[in-house]
């Protein structure tokens, strides 16, 4: 009954981070009926929403006032900079939707997305800035816990210079520069992220050691550096297009140079880590080709490829990396 009942309290959250709730008690504890006034929640639902979640462990409420629980407070709260509910924002704005046809999507192996109707899914996400800006904010929500741990796990302090691939935002270009005054990095994706990375990369004062390249990794040579850094891009494509990925790190990458491919890891024993099987049938529904993979398949790709050396190491949470050097 939990599983199956799972999508309810599923939404229940994704639409009090749409309505900016937690955002509002971060303000203060409130009431229900002041709360209700402030993000527009009807009479007849407030008691039952707030009190939903609370029983979700998602609020707090004593003497009839609702506040934040700690998590709520750190990672809900647009406001601040561990804001991770852009992820949340697109699963409530797109993903939820296309996942009431999985079992289409299982019967048939094709995509549940925009694309059913003839839409390319990433071009409709990259032509369209207000879909491109939560796109990217989602992936920093996504990015940002294994950035950090990446940043503190992986040698830097051996290397000077580093290309993130599909940077997106830039999550893990912020986090690792924060960590290690002496690295200089670039964050490669298509034209029109430019302005929305350049912003964020600002907005830490990061401007002099991170810059943005311009480019398609299917027909551009990657920009060379001493690390190159894949972050969930490898599970959106089929195998011929991640195989050709390595390929192209490796030949980007100086004799000693290190990638680095961060996923949320299949287990080898494809037992347990079950947001890595999660995240793979979101790429059935939202890639033709995609698929989440094992630290021993990356591992075998690299070795494919001609990385000397590999190893994989854990992150956090669900994510890890899988490190090859040339």
């Amino acid at each position: 009954m939990q599983l199956g009942l799972g999508f309810m309290a599923s939404k229940t959250l994704l639409s009090a981070v749409e309505i900016g709730l937690f955002t509002e008690l971060a303000k203060g504890p409130q009431d229900a009926v002041t709360i209700g006034q402030h993000v527009g929640i009807h009479p007849r639902a407030q008691l039952d929403f707030l009190d939903t979640l609370v029983a979700l462990k998602m609020l707090n409420r004593e003497n009839g006032i609702y506040s934040n629980t700690p998590d709520a407070e750190a990672f809900l709260d647009r406001a601040k900079p561990s804001y991770v509910g852009g992820l949340l924002e697109m699963f409530n704005a797109r993903l939820f939707r296309f996942w009431g046809s999985l079992t289409e999507a299982l019967q048939t192996g094709t995509p549940q997305n925009e694309s059913r109707d003839g839409t390319d899914a990433f071009a409709h996400l990259y032509s369209d800035p207000k879909l491109l800006r939560q796109f990217l904010s989602a992936m920093s929500g996504l990015s940002v816990p294994g950035a950090r741990a990446m940043a503190q796990k992986f040698p830097w302090a051996n290397y000077k210079t580093f290309v993130d691939v599909g940077c997106a935002q830039g999550a893990a270009p912020v986090q690792t520069a924060l960590a290690h005054p002496h690295l200089r990095g670039v964050g490669f994706d298509l034209a029109p992220v430019q302005p929305i990375f350049e912003e964020y990369v600002a907005s830490h004062g990061l401007q002099d050691r991170l810059r943005f390249h311009s480019g398609s990794f299917f027909t551009d040579p990657l920009p060379s550096a001493d690390v190159i850094v894949m972050g969930h891009v490898l599970h959106d494509w089929d195998l011929e297009t991640k195989t050709m990925l390595i390929r192209k790190a490796y030949e980007a990458l100086p004799t000693g140079g290190a990638f680095v491919v961060c996923e949320t890891l299949i287990d080898d024993d494809r037992s347990q880590n079950l947001t890595g099987f999660l995240i793979s049938l979101n790429m059935l529904i939202e890639t033709p080709g995609g698929f989440d993979f094992t630290g021993a398949d990356g591992q075998g790709w690299m070795k494919d490829a001609g990385f000397r050396e590999t190893r994989v190491e854990h992150l956090a949470g669900p994510d890890a990396m899988i490190v090859g050097i040339k």
